[in-house]
């Protein structure tokens, strides 16, 4: 939906199944209409696509785009941005790390993501900009060497040209936009700066970078990093990696208690990837690669606490058994936002964890779950003077 202040608030639609165009459309159909007739009252409705590769190749045909662009003008659908991190499955099977995969030092990445601008410029955007969100790169696990990763900030780059060429030829001005995440090549602040910093350095033309690059600013991930919303985000757009996208997210946090461990061993699952990092009391960090590392590494007992990429619903209060979430980062991130009209343009609550949430911390049915969301969010956002049009 749009907020008086120029916002866009959606959800991202890769809560829901979908590998291939018809499966995602019929979410579409079946979800996201639900959730439309009960939070936007008869206003636009702001949709966070995300597509596979195969999706895009599928809706890429003349039928089926017509009659998605039918279907968003007959039910007063707008599409503020695509979710361009995940290439191929995504549920129901070991995503883990290959959820990287192709990472940017593949054709195969560069080719994709180009793909969803040129949706998105055929589809048309909310004011005619928008963004597709992407991988951080690469993975650290992947040992990517410095030719490999030149080879990635090229196809960056290639990205840019590519969305300068569309705003030329369309007058749409678009943005990738890099999402850090715990353990990617870029994961914090000075990671992310440093990348754009090169990117800028490298590009035939450092307005490609100013003018087409951002940053997706996931507040669960950089909750995971112990740094202050306030002082990363303005550190970001000071140093020329402006954040032009939110992911309302709240990651898991714990004190590593012997009951809190044992209740942290039951939420392992083997589709997502789960990293944990820890703070000593000294301000050193810990990672870990997903749960079971850390619960058997003897460095979690020097730990004060813990947080784990564990995507939990807005909403999520009383986990119990002394678990907590990360929603104190999250709320700090909207007082930025409200306090800086204009910095971010989208926000899209992702919690796509929903089908391997513990009974307990998710609704019997996803849209209620997802109405919820939209609930804690929209009045956290009107105590902040940003309401709903």
């Amino acid at each position: 939906m749009k907020l008086s202040s120029g916002l866009t608030l959606a959800y991202c639609t890769n809560i829901h199944r979908g590998e291939g165009w018809n499966e995602t459309f019929a979410g579409l159909k079946g979800h996201a209409l639900r959730v439309r007739d009960r939070v936007a009252k008869g206003g636009p409705f702001v949709l966070g696509l995300r597509l596979s590769n195969q999706a895009l190749i599928e809706l890429r045909e003349p039928d089926a785009l017509k009659a998605f662009q039918a279907w968003l003008e007959k039910e007063n659908c707008l599409v503020a941005g695509i979710n361009g991190f995940p290439f191929g499955s995504f549920h129901g099977v070991a995503v883990k790390e290959k959820v990287f995969s192709p990472d940017w030092c593949e054709p195969a990445r560069l080719e994709y993501t180009k793909g969803l601008f040129d949706l998105l410029a055929q589809i048309g955007t909310v004011e005619r900009a928008g963004t597709v969100s992407t991988l951080p790169g690469s993975f650290k696990s992947f040992n990517r060497d410095a030719d490999a990763q030149k080879v990635m900030r090229n196809n960056i780059l290639g990205c840019a040209e590519h969305l300068a060429k569309l705003r030329d030829r369309t007058g749409l001005t678009m943005r990738l936009a890099v999402e850090p995440e715990p353990m990617g090549l870029v994961e914090n602040t000075t990671e992310t700066i440093q990348l754009f910093n090169q990117l800028r350095d490298e590009a035939s033309n450092a307005t490609l970078v100013d003018e087409f690059l951002g940053v997706c600013y996931d507040t669960c991930h950089f909750a995971l990093q112990y740094e202050g919303p306030a002082e990363a985000m303005t550190r970001l757009n000071q140093n020329g990696a402006p954040v032009v996208k939110l992911h309302l997210s709240s990651a898991l946090c714990l004190k590593p208690t012997a009951r809190a461990l044992q209740r942290l061993a039951t939420m392992q699952e083997p589709v997502y990837l789960h990293q944990c990092m820890g703070k000593r009391n000294d301000g050193t960090l810990e990672r870990y690669k997903d749960i079971p590392d850390a619960l058997t590494s003897p460095s979690i007992h020097s730990l004060e606490e813990m947080r784990v990429h564990f995507h939990v619903p807005l909403n999520a209060e009383n986990l119990g058994d002394d678990l907590s979430t990360t929603a104190e980062h999250l709320i700090g991130a909207l007082d930025v936002v409200a306090r800086t009209p204009g910095l971010v343009r989208e926000l899209e609550i992702e919690t796509y964890t929903w089908e391997v949430l513990p009974e307990a911390m998710r609704s019997a049915d996803v849209v209620e779950q997802i109405i919820g969301e939209y609930d804690w969010t929209l009045s956290a956002l009107s105590q902040r003077g940003a309401v709903s049009l």
